[in-house]
């Protein structure tokens, strides 16, 4: 049987402390802060980010280098057999691509999964890379796994405020300005591709109903569960570092998911933070592994 070796990125809200006890790889995430390179969960906290923010600094997203990827696979194979390399969506970074690009001159013992996912979806892809790979399915396998399922996921975010999607051109200044005006609640979606807008609503009671129903709808129509999603992971995210909101919004997601009594409550990806701001509230839902 094939020892295979589970990489992924910081993107999937997997900790340096929590990827040891799993036995996964996690790649912490460059940032460029005021052009200075940072690592999330190295040299960057959450704490460290929301302040940056806080403060205007400017914020841009990368990719890890060529070179420390490289090395990092070119180890593991010292150790097991293959690698399952799980990056964040190819249609939210260049990563992806470029990672299937080096993949090519390892002779596929590097597989190299377009999973087009991103933060607690992606960490559930991970830890099914796991399970499948103590099931003693071949890198290849898992792969074709993933990619398969990849479309098996949602994420539903409620923005809090409209500055960062302005800043970074994803609506126009004087549509944030009427926004913030009628102090709209613009509901975003994941779901397979990329950050879309799903709904605008006019109260964070309005914003969490059509949340809610979005996912009881994707469970029903999508996955083919019931209205509560049975054989669904359904999960909570939340952006910045006050989790009174985020709390309250994973109790009232209990009471309209009837059985999910132990749901994941995570931050959203930074490479998501960055774009929408802090107080941003998510349901994050994906199918239970089936093999």
């Amino acid at each position: 049987m094939s020892k295979v070796a589970i990489v992924t990125d910081s993107n999937s809200g997997i900790t340096q402390e929590q990827s040891k006890e799993l036995g996964i790889t996690v790649i912490s995430m460059p940032f460029y802060i005021d052009e200075v390179e940072y690592y999330e969960d190295l040299t960057l906290t959450q704490e460290e980010f929301y302040q940056k923010l806080k403060e205007d600094a400017k914020i841009t997203t990368s990719q890890p280098s060529m070179e420390k990827v490289l090395t990092l696979w070119s180890d593991l194979l010292n150790v097991y057999d293959e690698i399952v390399h799980i990056p964040m969506s190819s249609s939210l970074s260049s990563a992806c691509a470029t990672a299937k690009m080096l993949a090519e001159d390892f002779d596929g013992k590097v597989q190299v999964v377009d999973n087009r996912r991103i933060s607690l979806t992606q960490r559930q892809a991970t830890l099914d890379a796991m399970t499948l790979a103590k099931k003693g399915l071949s890198a290849l396998q898992i792969r074709e796994y993933l990619e398969k399922t990849a479309a098996d996921s949602s994420i539903y975010i409620m923005v809090d405020t409209l500055k960062y999607l302005k800043r970074g051109g994803r609506i126009t200044p004087a549509a944030a300005a009427l926004g913030s005006l009628l102090k709209i609640k613009p509901v975003l979606e994941i779901q397979g591709e990329k950050l879309d807008s799903f709904a605008n609503c006019r109260t964070l009671k309005s914003a969490k109903k059509t949340m809610i129903e979005a996912v009881k709808k994707d469970c029903i129509e999508r996955f083919g569960s019931d209205e509560n999603g049975k054989g669904i992971h359904i999960d909570v995210a939340y952006s910045g570092v006050d989790l009174k909101e985020a709390t309250k919004w994973k109790e009232e997601l209990m009471q309209a998911f009837k059985g999910h009594d132990e749901m994941i409550m995570n931050p959203l990806s930074l490479s998501v933070s960055c774009h929408i701001g802090p107080g941003a509230i998510a349901v994050a839902c994906s199918k239970e592994l089936v093999y």
